[in-house]
C-alpha cells in the first residue's frame, strides 16, 4: 500500500483496462487472480466488481486511489484477513495437505449447509471451472434474478481455499448469510445451484419463450425445440453440468386428450417405496383383575381401521375383537373412545392407546344390550389452600377403566362392589376390624343408576384438545362428595356408610361441571372413584396399579427390507393420478381435470443429483423414512430408464459413478448432516463432518442416512482424466455437452 503508480485513462475506457494496467505496473502475471478497490471520499473502500463497464459508469474521477488486490496462495484475499482482525498461526501458514480435504466450521446449526457445499465442491468439472478462473468472464452483474455475482464469487472463494491444500478447515461465513432461509441440504443445494446459475448466466437479456405442446409432432423434434428454448434463457456452467430433460405426458380422464411437453430439470427427487404396514404399540387391559395390563406391538395396515387393530390383538390374546374397545388415554382421562370403523390414521405414534376387554354383550352406544360399558376415572381429594374451608380439590390419577355392568345391576351399591372386584389386584379389602358396617343405600329406596345414553367415541361428550384441561387433572373448587352429595338432577341421591371410596358422576373431562351434563338426553355417565388421601395411602398400591407386562411380540421389530435405487427411479417414472389440490386444466374440455401424469427421462446431465424423498408428510402424520436404499458406487446404468433413442456406440453416456453423498442422521425435528465424497485428484473417499475430515473405504458409504446422491457420467470422468495427463494443455474454454444432439460444442 506504500507504493503507487499514476496512470491516465479516458472516461470511456473499461475498468478491465485499469486492471491490466495495474498488473503491468506491479508486474503481476495475468494468470494470478486480482481484483480492484476504489477509495471513496469518506475514506472507505468499495469493490469494482464489474470490470466490463466504463470509468464513467463506475463514477471514477480524476485523482481517485485504486487498489489492486492479489489472491493469496491459500485462496484467501488479504483484505479478508484485515477485516477479520486476526492472522494465521505459524503452524497454519506452514500446513500443506491434500487439496480438497478441508473441513467447514459449523456456524450454529449449519451442518446442512456444510454438507451441501462439500458435495458440490467435489463435482470435478465445476471445481475446475472455478479453479481455472473461467467464471470471471461469465459473471453476470445485471441479471435481476441473480445476486450481482455475490454467490458465484463467494463460492469461488470457498473452492479456492478448500482446494489450496493450505487449510485443515475454513469458515463459510458468507454462505450462512446467503443461504440463511434453508435448513436442509437438498433445499440449500437447490438454492445454491439456482443462485450460481443466475450469477453465471451467459444470457444477458432473457427473451420471452412459450412452452409448446407436442401436438402430435415427433418426440425428437419437440425435445430439440424445448432444449433450445431453455438455452435461449438459461445458459451457464450449471446448465452444462446439471441440467437434463424430462418428457411429461398428461392424459385427460374425460376426453382422452394427451398433452406431451419436455421440461428441463436440475435434480431428480425420487420417492421411496413406502410399506403398507404400520407398527403400533398398545396396552391390553383384561377383564380379569388378576392380570396386569399387557404391552403389545402390533403390525396393522397403514390405511386400516380400528377393527384391524382389534383383530391383530386378538391373535395375541385369544380375545374376540367383538369383546374389545379402543381408547386414547391422555392425562388420566379418555381423550377419545373409538368406533370400530374409524381410520387408524387418526392415531399418532405418540398416542397412548389402551384396548379394554369388555363383556361380549356390552355396548357403550346401544341401549338394547344386556350390559353397558361405563368409563371410570380415579380421583384423589386434596386439601384446599384455605385450611379453614371444608372444600377440597380433586386430582385425577392412574389409568381410567372401561367396565361392563349388567343393566339389572345399575345401582350404586352394585357398581361399588363391581369396581372393588375390578381393582382387587392393587386395592386391598378392609380387614374384619375395618369392615364397613353396612351397604350403602339410596335415599330414594335403592333406586338404580339411570340408563346411559349414547356417548360413544366421536360423540359430543368426547373431550377434544380444548376440553382436555391441564395435565394435572385438578377439578379445583369441587366439594368433597359426602354421604348425601347429589349427582345430576336425574340421578337419585344416596347416603354412604364407611367405604374405601365414594362414587361420583362426572363429565368426560373428569370434573363435576354441570354445564357438561346433557340432562335432556340422559348423557352417558362417566363415573369417578374418589379417594380420601388416608384411605388411598392405606388400601391403594400405586406401584402395583402402574405395573404392566410386556408380551413376547414387543421384542419383535418389523424389519424394513432394503430397496434398490433403481426401484426408486422406476417408481418416479410410474404413472400417477393428480391430486385434487393440483388438477390439470385440459385445453380440450376447458376445465380442470384429475389427469394421469407420467414422467420419463429423455436426456441426463453430466452430473446427476438424486434426492431421496425420505421425509413423508400426510394429513395426519409426518415421518422420516429410514429405509436402506442400496445404490451402486460404480456403473449405475440408466439405459433402461432413458426413453430417447440411444447411441449404441456410446454406452458410457448412460453409465454413472458415485462421487458424493449427503447424509442425514436423526428425525424430523432434529438431525445432523454429513458428507461422503471422492477426491477428484486422489480418488480416495473421505467423510466430512463439519470441521472433521477422515478417510473411509467404499463399503462404509452405503447407509440408511444417505439423502442426496451425486453421480458423474463415465464419459465425463474419462474426459477429465485425459485432460490431466502429462503434456495435455488446458483448453481455453470448457466443452459443453449438448444433451439433445449428443455432440461436444466449444463455448
Amino acid at each position: 500500500m506504500d507504493k503507487t503508480h499514476t496512470a491516465e485513462f479516458s472516461q470511456t475506457d473499461s475498468i478491465d483496462l485499469v486492471l491490466r494496467t495495474a498488473q503491468d505496473q506491479f508486474v503481476v502475471s495475468p494468470q494470478e487472480e486480482t481484483r480492484l478497490w476504489v477509495k471513496n471520499a469518506e475514506g472507505s473502500f468499495e469493490r469494482l466488481c464489474n470490470t466490463r463497464v466504463s470509468l464513467r459508469t463506475a463514477s471514477l474521477k480524476s485523482g481517485q486511489l485504486v487498489v489492486m488486490e492479489t489472491r493469496s496462495k491459500d485462496g484467501t484475499w488479504p483484505s479478508q484477513q484485515t477485516r477479520a482482525g486476526s492472522s494465521a498461526t505459524k503452524e497454519e501458514e506452514e500446513f500443506h495437505g491434500q487439496p480438497g480435504i478441508c473441513g467447514l466450521t459449523n456456524l450454529g446449526n449449519t451442518c446442512f449447509m456444510n454438507s451441501a457445499l462439500q458435495c458440490l465442491s467435489n463435482v470435478p468439472q465445476l471445481t475446475e471451472y472455478f479453479l481455472k478462473n473461467r467464471y470471471l468472464d461469465e459473471l453476470n452483474f445485471c441479471n435481476p434474478l441473480g445476486m450481482k455475482g455475490e454467490i458465484a464469487e463467494a463460492y469461488a472463494d470457498l473452492v479456492k481455499q478448500a482446494w489450496s491444500g493450505r487449510h485443515r478447515s475454513i469458515v463459510p461465513n458468507v454462505f450462512k448469510f446467503l443461504g440463511y432461509q434453508q435448513h436442509d441440504s437438498q433445499e440449500l443445494l437447490s438454492f445454491l445451484l439456482d443462485g450460481l446459475h443466475e450469477d453465471l448466466n451467459r444470457v444477458k437479456k432473457k427473451e420471452y419463450v412459450e412452452q409448446c405442446d407436442a401436438a402430435g409432432r415427433p418426440d425428437q423434434e419437440v425435445a430439440v425445440e424445448a432444449w433450445q428454448n431453455h438455452k435461449r434463457r438459461n445458459d451457464s456452467v450449471i446448465v452444462d453440468t446439471f441440467h437434463g430433460l424430462f418428457k411429461s405426458t398428461l392424459v385427460c380422464p374425460d376426453c382422452g386428450n394427451v398433452s406431451v411437453t419436455f421440461d428441463p430439470f436440475c435434480y431428480l427427487s425420487v420417492p421411496l417405496p413406502v410399506s403398507h404396514k404400520r407398527v403400533m404399540e398398545v396396552f391390553f387391559v383384561s377383564m380379569d383383575p388378576r392380570r396386569k395390563p399387557e404391552q403389545h406391538r402390533l403390525v396393522v395396515p397403514k390405511k386400516g381401521k380400528i377393527s384391524d387393530l382389534c383383530m391383530a390383538l386378538a391373535k395375541h390374546t385369544g380375545v374376540s375383537p367383538e369383546r374389545m374397545m379402543v381408547a386414547d388415554v391422555f392425562s388420566h382421562r379418555f381423550y377419545k373412545i373409538f368406533q370400530l370403523d374409524e381410520s387408524l390414521s387418526t392415531i399418532l405414534d405418540r398416542d397412548d392407546i389402551f384396548i379394554y376387554e369388555v363383556s361380549g354383550r356390552s355396548s357403550i352406544t346401544e341401549n338394547t344390550r344386556e350390559d353397558v360399558v361405563i368409563p371410570i376415572y380415579l380421583r384423589e381429594r386434596t386439601p384446599a389452600r384455605d385450611y379453614n374451608s371444608s372444600y377440597y380439590g380433586l386430582m385425577l390419577f392412574g389409568h381410567p377403566l372401561l367396565v361392563s355392568v349388567p343393566r339389572d345391576r345399575l345401582s350404586w351399591d352394585a357398581l361399588y362392589h363391581i369396581l372393588l372386584y375390578r381393582l382387587s389386584r392393587y386395592v386391598t379389602r378392609p380387614s374384619s376390624d375395618d369392615e364397613d358396617d353396612g351397604d350403602e343405600k339410596d335415599v330414594e329406596g335403592g333406586k338404580n343408576i339411570p340408563k346411559p345414553g349414547n356417548v360413544a367415541g366421536g360423540s359430543s361428550q368426547d373431550p377434544g384438545p380444548e376440553q382436555a384441561g391441564p395435565s394435572s387433572g385438578v377439578a379445583s373448587g369441587s366439594r368433597a362428595p359426602t354421604d348425601s352429595s347429589p349427582g345430576p338432577s336425574h340421578w337419585p341421591q344416596r347416603t354412604r356408610r364407611k367405604h374405601l371410596f365414594t362414587l361420583q358422576t362426572v363429565n368426560s373431562n373428569g370434573t363435576s361441571d354441570r354445564s357438561n351434563f346433557n340432562e335432556d338426553t340422559q348423557a352417558q355417565p362417566y363415573i369417578a372413584i374418589d379417594w380420601d388421601p388416608e384411605m388411598k395411602k392405606r388400601y391403594y398400591d400405586e406401584v402395583e396399579a402402574e405395573g404392566y407386562v410386556k408380551h413376547d411380540c414387543v421384542g419383535y421389530v418389523l424389519k424394513k427390507a432394503p430397496v434398490r435405487l433403481q426401484e426408486c427411479i422406476e417408481l418416479f417414472t410410474t404413472m400417477e393420478t393428480l391430486e385434487k389440490e393440483n388438477p390439470w386444466y385440459c385445453p380440450n374440455c376447458k376445465q380442470h381435470q384429475l389427469a394421469t401424469k407420467k414422467l420419463d427421462l429423455w436426456t441426463l446431465p453430466e452430473t446427476l443429483i438424486i434426492h431421496l424423498k425420505r421425509f413423508s408428510y400426510t394429513k395426519f402424520s409426518r415421518e422420516k423414512l429410514d429405509t436402506l436404499v442400496e445404490f451402486p458406487i460404480r456403473d449405475l446404468d440408466f439405459s433402461e430408464f432413458v426413453i430417447k433413442p440411444q447411441d449404441e456406440s456410446a454406452p458410457e453416456l448412460y453409465k454413472y459413478d458415485l462421487i458424493a453423498v449427503s447424509n442425514h442422521y436423526g428425525g424430523l425435528r432434529d438431525g445432523h448432516y454429513t458428507t461422503f465424497a471422492c477426491n477428484k485428484d486422489s480418488g480416495q473417499w473421505h467423510y466430512f463432518d463439519d470441521n472433521s475430515v477422515s478417510p473411509v473405504t467404499e463399503n462404509q458409504i452405503e447407509s440408511k442416512a444417505a439423502y442426496v446422491l451425486f453421480y458423474q457420467r463415465q464419459d465425463v470422468a474419462s474426459r477429465l482424466k485425459t485432460k490431466t495427463q502429462p503434456g495435455q494443455s488446458d483448453p481455453p474454454a470448457p466443452p459443453a455437452y449438448d444433451p439433445i444432439s449428443e455432440s461436444m460444442d466449444v463455448n
